[in-house]
């Protein structure tokens, strides 16, 4: 009796621990293009488990390829983002995977310019 006491609570403890190793969808849901690439968490955090550790640039232009890259692969685009007059922005700056994208432009450029980022 003893031991199946014992042991219901050890389940217990386990089933009430389960969240805190599992992550929340809400918050931690990749992009729909990323999750088909089967990108983890790893490949661009470079930790197995990541809190809050931002991402480097280096790590999207692993895939994206590098800034002057990204300028070319969006030439079309009036005014080019990745053509700014501030330079080379962080592309978390833009790119939040885990968020919405926000268009660093706007900050200054309100209503302005129209973009349509991922």
């Amino acid at each position: 009796m003893a031991l199946a006491r014992c042991l219901a609570s050890l389940l217990c403890g386990l089933l009430m621990a389960a969240p805190m190793w599992a992550q929340d969808p809400a918050t931690h849901k990749l992009p729909e293009h990323h999750a088909k690439a089967g990108v983890h968490c790893f490949d661009c955090h470079h930790e197995e488990k990541p809190t809050k550790k931002a991402v480097a640039s280096d790590s999207c232009m692993t895939c994206h390829g590098d800034y002057p890259a990204m300028k070319a692969l969006t030439k079309d685009v009036k005014p080019n983002p990745h053509d700014s007059h501030l330079g080379e922005i962080p592309c978390t700056e833009c790119h939040r995977q885990h968020q919405a994208p926000k268009v660093k432009c706007l900050e200054c450029h309100e209503g302005k310019f129209k973009f349509n980022i991922r």
